[in-house]
């Protein structure tokens, strides 16, 4: 009788670094950390904000709600914009899935992986894996440009009402840098720098103008729609007009910034809500306040399943009536 000796594994698996170990552990610290500080609020505030939600008007959450989904077609559209000048467009079905099922990594610890699922979607679509990174990268830049703009309109009224927000600020240093990056000459470059340290077929025309202008105006409309949301939901003591509803756009801006701001935490959680409460505070109260941001956060997660979801089906029917997109040269192994 022989024995056969074992063979070892051709690799052994991968070891995570102590440095990735300990940072995985402290984010998953940080997101137990303002989980327990979200209950608590809600805990302390529990009797003012249930009256509130239970106060809620249903034709103004309805409109609330829909006032979510065009923020996020307008989003789509910045992004998409960018998207199609760098080469054949793509259409609306296929981009959306692309941009809004991607956009579900965001509830992942690490906003980068909403990033990276879009530039795997558009792989798969057809789309070079450079192409979708320029698009995505130039649109996060673009919103970031867009929600200093909007914002500044409501900073000054966080700062007096939180202390906490008094770094708020300094996130202006970003804006002249964001200023430079979008002139069309500058993105240019970048553009084909970028194509040919990935070795794909750069685009046969500059970055004009009036695609960085029509996807500024896009992303800002975007959150003019999530401004519009907020102070349709939470407006209700005031009366509809014009001071409530700017400090409600500029609100609602400043809190996607420090929700990007925080990236670790999935979706920005907890930082986004502390920036409605405090704007709403002085307003409504600390508890109203407090259950506006829950609703607020919990339309955005249900708006981003339907989105998501509808897009998808988008996609769908697209492949179906105008078959497989072929317009990006040798996009990789990974596309259908």
């Amino acid at each position: 009788m022989t024995f056969e000796e074992p063979t070892e594994p051709t690799t052994a698996p991968a070891r995570k670094s102590g440095r990735a170990v300990v940072i995985n552990v402290l984010r998953w610290i940080l997101i137990a950390l303002v989980v327990a500080a979200a209950v608590w609020q809600l805990w302390v505030n529990w009797e003012a904000v249930a009256f509130t939600i239970g106060d809620l008007q249903w034709h103004r959450t309805t409109l609330s709600f829909i006032a979510v989904i065009v923020g996020m077609a307008c989003a789509t559209l910045s992004w998409q914009v960018l998207l199609d000048d760098l080469g054949k467009p793509i259409g609306f079905g296929r981009g959306a899935q692309i941009f809004l099922v991607g956009q579900l990594g965001k509830y992942l610890p690490g906003s980068i992986w909403a990033y990276v699922l879009q530039i795997e979607l558009g792989n798969k679509a057809g789309l070079a894996r450079a192409r979708t990174f320029a698009a995505t990268l130039f649109s996060v830049v673009i919103a970031v440009f867009a929600a200093l703009v909007c914002g500044s309109v409501a900073i000054p009224s966080l700062m007096a009402s939180d202390p906490r927000l008094s770094w708020l600020p300094w996130l202006y240093i970003v804006l002249p840098f964001a200023a430079i990056l979008l002139w069309p000459p500058v993105l240019t470059a970048i553009v084909r720098i970028g194509f040919r340290i990935l070795r794909r077929p750069r685009p046969d025309h500059p970055v004009t103008l009036s695609v960085v202008a029509k996807s500024l105006g896009l992303a800002i409309g975007s959150y003019l729609a999530f401004g519009t949301h907020l102070w349709l939901l939470a407006d209700t003591r005031q009366g509809l007009t014009i001071n409530p509803w700017a400090l409600c756009v500029g609100t609602m801006a400043v809190a996607m910034l420090a929700g990007l701001a925080f990236f670790l935490l999935p979706s920005g959680v907890g930082a986004r809500e502390l920036v409605i409460i405090a704007a709403l505070t002085p307003i409504v109260g600390v508890g109203p306040a407090t259950a506006y941001a829950a609703v607020s956060r919990v339309m955005f997660i249900l708006a981003d399943l339907l989105t998501a979801g509808t897009a998808a089906g988008m996609a769908v029917i697209a492949r179906r009536r105008l078959g497989p997109y072929t317009g990006d040269p040798d996009p990789g192994p990974a596309a259908v």
